[in-house]
């Protein structure tokens, strides 16, 4: 029987796999009824319901992104409900598109069960990544057509 990972080692392989470009291996980490709640996104959905909806988000985000993210700076904290951790941490950016680098720094608060994320709540800097690609224009656009 396989052991179940610590919520350390599941932010762990989490961010191995973003780093590595395995966005979708991604939905693997996920339970069937995971709540993934990305608080600083400006335009896009704030929340996602279920591991199939994580799964079709993540093979976009395969298909689409422009980016090269190396983490850096990672701190895991762990926290009085054993279920929770805390990981502050800051990934380098190369954008292949516009060829800028810069950091970005996120905040994720995971809650693991079994092995398996059912809730996250992501805190990543979208604005810099938007910035990073040159569609801001694009991005007030969409604001102001709300």
């Amino acid at each position: 029987m396989p052991e179940t990972l610590t919520p350390r080692e599941v932010f762990q392989k989490l961010i191995e796999n973003i780093s590595a470009g395995r966005f979708t291996e991604l939905a693997d980490l996920y339970a069937e009824d995971a709540v993934v709640e990305t608080v600083f996104e400006p335009a896009g959905p704030r929340r996602i319901e279920g591991r199939a909806a994580l799964k079709e988000r993540f093979a976009q985000v395969s298909a689409s992104s422009p980016v090269e993210l190396t983490p850096a700076n990672v701190v895991v904290r762990e926290t009085d409900d054993a279920e929770v951790v805390v990981a502050e941490f800051d990934y380098h950016v190369h954008h292949r598109l516009t060829g800028r680098t810069f950091e970005a720094s996120n905040i994720q608060v995971l809650r693991v069960r079994d092995g398996l994320i059912v809730s996250s709540r992501d805190y990543h800097d979208h604005l810099a990544l938007i910035v990073a690609g040159g569609n801001l224009p694009q991005l007030v656009a969409a604001l102001e057509g709300k």
